[in-house]
């Protein structure tokens, strides 16, 4: 009996441990659209997306940390109007030829419960690096349709794009820009 009490702590505590250890993950570059929105003129909304987006996900539900490092490609921009997409990836805007990503960095994650609700970070875009908040709504992490384990969710941001040197336009084209990145990543094995 004891032997047996033995071997299911045993089982149990090796259990835990494998449950406690990060997890890491890669997104998935066919689920994963990082979209702004932004002002124009205050008569409406421009919208857009990016089309080339990758990176890595950590998450240890258990520590409550997490580390994310996203990488999208700026030219993969796409607003639906060719000669409005050209003109974003010009000087004016991202200027591609001199800056052609944008990459997210995150390393101090909260938690409420085992969930992530927020990543703080940085933010590299035009070659300047400014600190910024992400939150996380919802947050679901399951197996996908039986083959892989994935995890989801909305990550959204405000931020003043003058503040990493893109000013073209200003008031005319709103400052703040609202940014949203529906993220699935599927976990590595």
């Amino acid at each position: 009996m004891q032997t047996k009490l033995t071997a299911l702590l045993i089982a149990t505590a090796l259990s835990a441990t494998a449950l406690a250890a990060p997890e890491k993950f890669v997104l998935d570059t066919t689920h994963t659209y990082p979209s702004f929105e932004v002002n124009h003129l205050g008569f409406s909304i421009t919208r857009g997306f990016f089309k080339e987006t990758e990176g890595t996900l950590e998450l240890d539900r258990a520590a409550k940390t997490g580390k994310l490092e996203a990488t999208i490609k700026a030219s993969s921009i796409e607003t639906g109007l060719g000669k409005r997409d050209d003109h974003l990836r010009g000087k004016d805007f991202f200027n591609v030829a001199e800056f052609p990503t944008a990459v997210v960095k995150a390393d101090k994650f909260i938690f409420e419960g085992d969930k992530p609700v927020k990543a703080e970070g940085n933010l590299t875009m035009l070659g300047v690096t400014k600190p910024v908040t992400l939150n996380i709504t919802p947050m679901k992490c399951d197996m996908r349709m039986g083959k892989d384990f994935v995890c989801g969710a909305d990550v959204t941001t405000v931020i003043k794009r003058s503040d990493w040197g893109m000013k073209a336009y200003v008031p005319f084209v709103g400052d703040d820009v609202k940014i949203t990145v529906q993220v699935e990543a599927e976990k590595q094995k």
